[in-house]
């Protein structure tokens, strides 16, 4: 026999034996795999609050005041953010050439005077200083 007949019967042979293992034999016994880790710890963790949060019933007082101080809302303040107070909020949108969604924003709220100055924009640019040098002629 030839070296090249002889390596390709070795080839085949090799071939047929990893078969069952490759294609799995249903009358091969199942392949042991390595031990899986168990968790240490039983402890589960806490879910990571995402987006916004719940504005607390203080503060939807605060809103409705405003609300009521710009005419958009009559009543007493409820602390409860409800039909009523949506359909006020997206009056004073629509009033104020803001998107009338009824939700609170940092927009909306900077225009009841609630917000901050920074509240919705951008951070800031730098702004040129003394300190840095002029900029180069060109030559």
């Amino acid at each position: 026999m030839n070296k090249r007949t002889w390596l390709c019967w070795l080839g085949a042979v090799l071939l047929v034996s990893a078969a069952p293992a490759v294609f799995g034999d249903q009358n091969q016994a199942p392949a042991q795999s390595s031990p899986k880790k168990k968790k240490t710890s039983s402890k589960k963790r806490k879910p990571v609050p995402r987006g916004q949060k719940v504005p607390t019933p203080d503060r939807i007082r605060e809103i409705q005041t405003a609300l009521n101080r710009e005419g958009a809302l009559s009543g007493d303040p409820t602390g409860k953010w409800d039909d009523a107070t949506v359909n006020a909020m997206k009056k004073y949108q629509e009033a104020h050439g803001l998107n009338p969604t009824g939700k609170i924003d940092a927009v909306t709220l900077e225009k009841l005077g609630l917000g901050s100055q920074t509240a919705g924009k951008g951070a800031p640019l730098p702004t040129a200083s003394s300190a840095d040098p002029p900029p180069a002629p060109a030559h």
